[in-house]
């Protein structure tokens, strides 16, 4: 089954602003972005040359079945998407234990699923950012796992941190 990611009531109107949250309220509903209460925000984005952005939600808004089941796949939160740049976002809050497995693979089977169906040789930088409001700060991975997930996601390097710089 193929499902278009990029054109999709899911999608948000683009916002230019020099800095906005992304927020997911963890209620079952779709995540989204908030320029005004940033105590909602589980990761800012920083848009310092405020580069028109558009947000995608993923999770609980694009529903992709496991094949011959009704279960839905695992996915990441959401996406910003401008120019040659594709950022996929999970968004936690999370204190302790292991949020940060759980987020690479939700990462990771998102860009299973999305290169399935889309064809994403139109962006030239290809990201994945796992974001935990209660970890905010820049997590270091190994040069070794950051190779790994780079190849085994045909491309996407892997941060783990909640600020997004848009460059």
């Amino acid at each position: 089954m193929s499902i278009n990611f990029f054109e999709t009531d899911c999608r948000e109107p683009s916002r230019s602003n020099l800095l906005f949250g992304l927020c997911d309220d963890q209620n079952g509903k779709k995540a989204y972005t908030d320029a005004l209460d940033k105590r909602r925000w589980i990761a800012t984005v920083i848009n310092k040359k405020k580069i028109a952005i558009s947000f995608t939600a993923i999770d609980n808004c694009i529903i992709v079945q496991k094949e011959g089941t009704k279960d839905k796949e695992s996915s990441c939160d959401g996406m910003l998407t401008f120019s040659d740049c594709l950022f996929l976002v999970e968004l936690k809050k999370q204190g302790t234990g292991g949020w940060l497995p759980d987020a690479k693979k939700q990462l990771e089977n998102t860009i299973r699923l999305l290169a399935a169906s889309n064809n994403l040789k139109k962006y030239r930088y290809k990201k994945a950012y796992a974001c935990n409001k209660k970890h905010p700060k820049f997590t270091v991975i190994e040069a070794s796992e950051k190779k790994a997930f780079f190849e085994r996601t045909n491309g996407f390097r892997i941060d783990v941190q909640a600020e997004i710089f848009i460059k």
